[in-house]
């Protein structure tokens, strides 16, 4: 009897590490005129987040609830804690709650209020606590700690994705003007994306995320994910300034932010993810 962790695609878990924590994943969507297309079953075009008809879905009850059941199946009784998308910014979570009243609460259901390897590393604690042995409410309560130590970071290179979103509305106004901004975003509290510093030019928005980074883990451990959306260079430029400024940092990984949150973000875009030691 373990608790078994359920997932979904937005976390970019490699999946070598869902098959070591037997971590369950459900598809998010990517919708290109009539066709639906799965993130992480089915191919998608490289360039998606250069179609202007590409939107995003999150995943559906029926979906969430047959993963669950199977995951449930496996747990020998043991239960589910399942992680998702920040539910400011997709319908995913909203689904995922409205899923699990089938089975009672035998399956917990977290709001990781991150992105990428924000969700995946919350994902990864909750794992890791099962794999320890812990019961239902202890791997519940890892994966609730892992959410308030993390934190999200990205610099846009293009407005025009964020405009067709409408996942950053109440930087509406300034969206609308400053044509020659280059946005530092991140995840409030709530996991809205919000303006959280606005620079002229990219180098400085890159730089001030790597400062506002350092600032934040200070002399504390952590682990770093940087992503990028067709941006391999400035990904890697990013990783290694912080790997210089931090070197207490545990793990950095660099890779692409996946189709979903490409579609937000638009070329270019980088972002960090921090997740905090206990």
């Amino acid at each position: 009897m373990s608790v078994v962790v359920v997932t979904d695609s937005s976390s970019r878990l490699h999946p070598d590490a869902l098959k070591q924590w037997q971590i369950r994943q459900v598809p998010l969507h990517v919708l290109v005129d009539a066709v639906d297309l799965r993130d992480g079953v089915d191919e998608v075009p490289y360039d998606i987040h250069e179609l202007p008809r590409a939107s995003t879905a999150g995943a559906t009850p029926a979906e969430l609830a047959e993963t669950y059941r199977h995951a449930l199946q496996d747990s020998g009784g043991g239960g589910v804690v399942a992680v998702h998308l920040s539910a400011a910014l997709s319908s995913t979570y909203s689904s995922a709650v409205q899923a699990a009243r089938e089975f009672g609460p035998a399956v917990r259901v977290i709001n990781s209020r991150s992105v990428a390897m924000g969700v995946g590393f919350v994902a990864l604690s909750a794992a890791r606590a099962a794999a320890s042995g812990a019961d239902l409410d202890a791997v519940e309560a890892a994966a609730r700690s892992a959410v308030d130590r993390g934190r999200v970071f990205v610099v846009v290179h293009r407005l025009d994705n964020l405009r067709r979103s409408g996942r950053i509305r109440a930087a509406a106004s300034w969206l609308g003007t400053a044509l020659s901004v280059k946005p530092l975003l991140c995840l409030d509290e709530d996991g809205r994306l919000v303006l959280d510093q606005r620079v002229r030019t990219v180098s400085r928005a890159h730089a001030a995320m790597v400062d506002r980074v350092v600032e934040l883990v200070g002399d504390r451990r952590a682990a770093v994910a940087v992503h990028h959306v067709d941006n391999h260079d400035g990904a890697d430029a990013l990783g290694a300034e912080l790997t210089t400024r931090l070197p207490q940092i545990e793990s950095l990984t660099v890779s692409d932010m996946g189709p979903v949150l490409s579609i937000h973000v638009g070329a270019g875009a980088v972002g960090v993810v921090v997740q905090l030691d206990p």
